[in-house]
């Protein structure tokens, strides 16, 4: 039986047509060979329906109970629309399909013994309850949802089966044998731009490749089927869908989209860009236009510290920093340009990330001073940078030893002796975190000009915070930091937080109230 969207229609060969994918997007994701396949774009392309197909165009082939899916999210009620779609299309079928709704089950089966699940995943924990199953078939409704990677990297590890089409021959009516192909292993995830995971999506599936362009990777693994070492390739692809493309959406529903005025929502649900800020605490105000600023020479009346956040198997963060006095700068191309008095400047940074999201190089706090110190060198400042503040736990003992002491032993770079690395403590009062999140909103917002009633600028008077637009790793990942779901005013500490702390540390030092607005410069 073939496959239709809305009505049932009749295919020339006589054949009900239950649902067809409409031509661009879904038909592309359906026939999709890659083995991970990202589904994304606006909202109302069809991604859900396009998920649940894939999975019923394996049904009925001939895999039975060895034809198992699941499609993810991160609460029960997430699935719903999940689920009153494929109720909607798959009794269509008459193919015997029942549907368990009790929690416990939760799934749709086919006399056959296929079987699709609904499953909460929230976060890499509930892989537990998985392991050492076989899911061929693995979906993930809005991957965005997901602050990390970890649980979709860990459910990644399912992605199996036992299948061996020489066990399970087909015997044709001609008395001849066939075998059925090898059972597809796909990972199909849906996703708009718009969510707490919006970097670690794009970093995984929209930076490496364009859209509709299948990226291969090869790699020399133990077969055990023929007992050598043989390569395999792994493969993926992003697949860009627009709402334009549904022939049965309301423009209703367009209209409400477009009157949508946040920028980065608007441009994520709208057209699907990823050139946005997502993530929650920060994206309503951060503006790159605005808080990311051309790299300069710091004047010597400035101050230039840095800040820290320890990590060994997790990322550290060491950040450089420059705090105005007031003094104009002037940029390469000789454009002399006014500060406020306690403008914070991000100049440098150093992220410990292996290159795979939120793990980190497992260097020694000695290893890491050294690091700091050759850096400082390498940038020009190491004569003019005082400590600044990091995470006290450097000053926790074990054995009689810290982090902290560890990092101001001298070190030797190119055969000369340098004097260590000092911190000075962070504040780690009580309430000082939310405090800290919510006095980095309020300098990402006095980094930027307002405007009058009549349109003009309003020359700024209070101190903002700017990031030099060599520090890309800020970039990526501190403006996207998702708020908790549980405390809207502190962000999920599952997320890739270790950049923000150390951030959250430098402003936290800031002393904005001790510092007079007025400025010393040009006007």
């Amino acid at each position: 039986m073939l496959i239709q969207i809305e009505r049932p229609k009749v295919a020339p060969n006589g054949q009900k047509i239950i649902w067809q994918p409409l031509a661009g997007s879904q038909a592309l994701a359906l026939c999709c060979p890659a083995q991970q396949i990202l589904y994304d774009g606006s909202r109302g392309p069809g991604k859900t329906d396009a998920q649940l197909m894939f999975f019923r165009k394996n049904v009925g082939r001939g895999y039975g109970r060895f034809w198992r899916g699941a499609i993810f999210d991160r609460a029960y009620k997430n699935l719903d629309d999940l689920v009153s779609k494929s109720q909607r299309w798959f009794p269509q079928f008459g193919d015997g399909a029942r549907f368990l709704s009790a929690k416990s089950d939760y799934k749709w089966v086919w006399p056959g013994g296929e079987e699709l699940l609904f499953r909460v995943v929230k976060d890499e924990s509930d892989y537990w309850d998985y392991h050492g199953q076989e899911f061929p078939f693995i979906g993930w409704n809005e991957l965005t949802k997901y602050p990390s990677d970890a649980a979709y990297e860990a459910m990644t590890s399912c992605n199996r089966s036992s299948f061996r089409p020489e066990d399970y021959p087909i015997e044709n009516r001609d008395g001849s044998i066939e075998l059925l192909p090898d059972i597809p292993l796909t990972v199909f995830s849906t996703t708009n731009p718009y969510g707490s995971g919006h970097s670690w999506v794009k970093e995984k599936f929209i930076d490496v490749s364009p859209p509709g362009v299948i990226l291969s990777t090869e790699k020399m693994v133990f077969n055990p089927k023929t007992q050598m070492r043989e390569p395999v390739i792994k493969t993926q692809v992003r697949i860009f869908g627009s709402y334009k493309e549904n022939i049965y959406l309301a423009p209703e529903y367009i209209a409400e989209l477009e009157s949508i005025t946040d920028p980065n929502k608007r441009g994520a649900w709208l057209e699907g860009r990823w050139d946005i800020t997502s993530g929650g605490m920060f994206d309503d105000l951060w503006r790159d236009a605005l808080n990311i600023v051309p790299r300069f020479e710091i004047p010597h009346t400035w101050r230039i510290d840095r800040s820290f956040d320890y990590g060994s198997s997790r990322p550290f963060s060491v950040g450089w920093w420059a705090e105005s006095d007031g003094s104009d700068v002037v940029l390469a191309n000789g454009q002399r340009v006014r500060t406020v008095r306690g403008d914070l400047f991000r100049i440098n940074e150093w992220y410990g990330c292996s290159g795979k999201a939120n793990e980190g190089l497992r260097m020694l706090a000695t290893e890491i001073a050294q690091g700091i110190v050759a850096r400082e060198i390498s940038f020009g400042i190491h004569n003019r940078v005082v400590p600044g503040p990091a995470d006290n736990s450097i000053y926790d003992l074990m054995n009689g030893n810290s982090i902290a002491a560890d990092m101001e032993k001298p070190v030797v770079i190119e055969g000369r002796r340098y004097r260590g690395v000092q911190w000075a403590r962070s504040d780690k009062s009580a309430g000082s975190r939310k405090h800290g999140w919510e006095s980095m909103r309020k300098l990402i917002k006095q980094a930027q000009p307002q405007v009058d009633a009549t349109g003009n600028y309003i020359p700024r008077e209070t101190p903002g915070l700017f990031v030099m637009e060599n520090c890309v790793q800020f970039k990526k990942l501190v403006p996207s930091l998702p708020r908790d779901e549980k405390d809207p005013d502190d962000v999920d500490t599952e997320a890739e937080d270790h950049m923000g702390d150390e951030v959250r540390y430098r402003v936290l030092a800031h002393a904005t109230g001790a510092r007079s607005n007025k400025t010393k410069g040009h006007h």
